[in-house]
């Protein structure tokens, strides 16, 4: 492969990993909506149980996707030793991505917990352990993306649950530019270096799933975005040293399916061992870098399947259906338990609950075409630098916004109380081997 194939390659847009997002998206949010009161269509949920109990690792592998598309998209424009102004221009370019969208969706959530708050009596305004402040100083602090900073513990830090992600990724994108500084000393470094080193990263929380089966701790969170975004940093230093070829295509694309395989076999080994309790399942994010490495390498097999035309959709209207998903299904599940045509069990309650489904898929489609994207190009416009106006991998770094957290949602009330009222990285990740057409809250 000459030097400028390989240019032209490494500048495409891998359309494979934009489709693994909205699997990703809709593993995190079938989790999520598990949590509906009733036993409705519990016995089509049971097969299921060992893949939908363990949604939230979700997050984990949207925080590798994160961090291989930010990698790939700015480790050079960085450069050795980022100055001031790419580091400010790089800090716009993510801010126009992902906060308009989340701070519309925060404000008009936050005018809904107002509003529950003035309907109950116990207090119960979020499907939150800790239930969240919602004043002005919390206001602020939810604009600024920050409420998670200092904080032990995600839960209550955020009044959208799952935004509390969206918080923590800020935090990678601020430190970014000193990750950097490592990063470039080592883009030279042999693939299996790298490869190792991205494996290694994710070692401490699946040693934790292993063993424990418990990886809630005081500061998981930031174990969980650092270990995540620099495991797909290497992964994508890892890419980077790989010269795309026929032969190369065919192990990625093997290597793929196999690594989809073991991570089935793994959440199942899960439940198998803690007996449908516990999180010994999470052992599989060894192998999220491996599946994005694989599917950036390659165009066949599974990379085509992801790479078709709704699957990428999908992958772009992500961001917007993280950060509704929480709103639309809380909202339904409080009126569920203020309005007893739709009571848990109800014949209507049934008819209701995939038709919710459905809407938030629209509602995120719809505020990715009028809101996200017109926002952030109207933004982009306007901010320092030519990278916020000319970004290349516009749809390959959307935020991730990582589900709320397994644990508080379990501790939620099974059936909402009665006088109440659980990385971008674009949808489109940009892309090392594709074909023309081919795809991190980046």
């Amino acid at each position: 492969m000459t030097a400028a194939s390989q240019k032209q390659v490494v500048q495409g847009e891998i359309r494979s990993l934009t489709g693994l997002r909205i699997v990703a998206a809709l593993w995190v949010v079938v989790f999520h909506f598990s949590f509906t009161p009733g036993d409705t269509y519990s016995d089509l949920w049971e097969p299921l149980q060992p893949l939908i109990r363990t949604g939230a690792l979700g997050v984990d592998l949207f925080y590798v996707l994160s961090g291989f598309v930010i990698t790939l998209t700015y480790l050079d424009k960085m450069g050795r030793r980022p100055a001031v102004r790419r580091t400010v221009t790089f800090w716009w370019a993510r801010i126009c991505r992902i906060w308009p969208v989340y701070a519309v969706i925060t404000t008009l959530f936050g005018l809904w917990l107002l509003y529950k708050g003035s309907r109950v009596t116990d207090g119960f305004v979020a499907y939150q352990t800790q239930q969240p402040v919602v004043d002005v100083w919390h206001y602020l602090q939810q604009l600024a993306m920050v409420q998670l900073w200092g904080r032990e513990a995600f839960d209550g830090s955020s009044w959208v649950g799952a935004a509390w992600s969206i918080s923590a990724e800020w935090s990678a994108y601020v430190l970014f530019p000193l990750a950097v500084l490592l990063l470039w000393r080592l883009r030279n470094a042999p693939a299996v270096v790298t490869g190792a080193l991205a494996v290694g990263a994710m070692v401490p929380f699946a040693y934790l799933c292993f063993t424990t089966g418990e990886p809630y701790f005081p500061w998981s969170w930031a174990l969980r975005i650092g270990a995540g975004f620099l495991a797909g940093a290497f992964a994508c230093l890892a890419v980077r040293r790989i010269t795309v070829t026929p032969r190369v295509e065919r192990i990625a694309a093997g290597v793929a399916v196999l690594a989809v395989a073991e991570i089935l076999v793994g959440l199942w080994w899960g439940e198998w061992r803690g007996q449908g309790a516990g999180e010994y399942g999470g052992v599989v994010v060894l192998l999220f870098p491996v599946l994005v490495a694989s599917l950036a390498l390659s165009t066949r097999g599974l990379s085509r399947v992801l790479s078709t035309g709704p699957m990428v959709h999908g992958g772009r209207i992500s961001y917007s259906l993280y950060l509704i998903h929480i709103p639309v299904f809380e909202i339904f599940w409080t009126y569920m338990g203020w309005t007893p045509a739709i009571a848990p069990g109800s014949g209507l309650a049934g008819f209701l609950i995939p038709h919710v489904l459905l809407l938030t898929v629209l509602l995120a489609h719809l505020s990715y075409r009028y809101l996200e994207e017109p926002a952030r190009l109207a933004l982009r416009s306007r901010g320092p630098g030519r990278w916020a106006r000319t970004d290349p991998a516009r749809r390959s770094v959307d935020p991730v916004i990582p589900p709320a957290p397994a644990e508080e949602l379990r501790r939620a009330p099974a059936v909402v109380p009665a006088t109440a009222a659980p990385a971008p990285v674009p949808a489109t990740v940009p892309a090392m081997a594709v074909a023309p057409g081919a795809a991190g809250r980046h």
